[in-house]
């Protein structure tokens, strides 16, 4: 991505190991993320380029001396960080704060939406997967490396347990992935705030008992309805807009969680008497340890309980990537899944 709006697909050269821990990853599926349309929006000039792409699923082609759980052949799911897998944070369930990872698309580490990618601490950070490059489950295992875990993420932090009443705020790929995982973990009553019905009726799929499709004070109002005027015990944010995040304050209900994470597109929100303190909201959530969730999330989509991949409502090669963007920023598609 050159700036705003301006998305090439160019030739760079092969990555090549350059640590023993290193793995190189040949890529099958990547994909575009909701939040890459963030510097899609606002990224300003920048000459030569800045690669793209934070989730991707694919085959290993070579690994350094010192990396012992993955091998050339391997099927691995690569989550949006990396990370050491030793660290305190890493042992915590951490692996975003690791003392030791970091991100794609940084400090000389290219992005999935790509042919290849090198993988700084390929130990802590890939996970072997027992299918082959043909599965049928390959959507659904892509969205292990982001959008799952992160609204099992939202479900988890806000504390969603059996008997919760959970708004969801966003139908993008996150929002409905929340949805499912609030499900998953028990809620009695999940209501999902969104206006576009087919989205919103994958949401009903994935287990929402409601759609409210009206936003700000009508959206609130709506909800308070449905909620006798309470609102709900907990609140899943994933948008990341100050909209949004005012909406959360409204439908929250007294002593509730609201869960974050939406990248926030905003550097100040209200946290202050009337809105937090007296009525003892907590507010929760953040960058997704999607490397935390894989294993827990893993069995279900093998045993084909659950089926996440259904957020991908396109397909496309890597060099209909530009266009694929411009799709999720009109709308006109959910997620795009990339074939490299």
């Amino acid at each position: 991505m050159y700036s705003a709006g301006d998305v090439r697909v160019i030739d760079v050269p092969d990555p090549v190991i350059q640590q023993p821990t290193d793995a190189l990853v040949r890529v099958v599926n990547s994909c575009i993320c909701g939040s890459d349309l963030h510097p899609f929006h606002n990224l300003p000039a920048t000459p030569g380029g800045k690669s793209m792409g934070h989730e991707f699923i694919g085959v290993v082609e070579d690994v350094g001396g010192e990396v012992t759980t993955v091998k050339r052949g391997d099927f691995v799911i690569a989550p949006f960080a990396w990370s050491d897998g030793t660290c305190d944070f890493c042992r915590e369930g951490l692996q975003t704060s690791c003392r030791h990872g970091g991100f794609w698309n940084a400090n000389g580490v290219g992005g999935g939406q790509a042919e290849a990618v090198r993988v700084p601490l390929a130990d802590g950070t890939l996970v072997k997967v027992p299918v082959s490059e043909d599965s049928a489950l390959l959507p659904s295992l892509l969205t292990l490396s982001d959008v799952y875990g992160t609204g099992y993420h939202a479900a988890l932090k806000g504390g969603v347990a059996p008997g919760s009443t959970v708004t969801v705020i966003g139908d993008g790929a996150v929002g409905l992935l929340a949805v499912l995982s609030a499900k998953q973990l028990g809620a009695e009553r999940i209501i999902l705030m969104g206006r576009h019905k087919d989205r919103t009726d994958l949401g009903v799929e994935f287990g929402a008992t409601d759609v409210v499709a009206e936003r700000g004070e009508e959206g609130i109002a709506k909800v308070r309805d449905l909620t006798g005027g309470d609102g709900t015990h907990v609140v899943l944010e994933a948008v990341g807009h100050m909209s949004a995040y005012e909406q959360a304050i409204g439908v929250v209900r007294a002593g509730g969680v609201i869960s974050r994470v939406g990248v926030p597109q905003y550097d100040e929100a209200p946290v202050g008497f009337a809105t937090f303190f007296v009525p003892n909201i907590t507010l929760t959530g953040g960058a997704a340890p999607a490397r935390a969730y894989i294993d827990r999330l893993l069995p279900d989509v093998l045993d084909g309980k659950v089926n996440p991949g259904k957020v991908f409502d396109r397909t496309i090669e890597l060099d209909g990537v530009p266009d694929g963007y411009r799709a999720m920023d009109d709308r006109e598609a959910l997620k795009v899944l990339v074939r490299s």
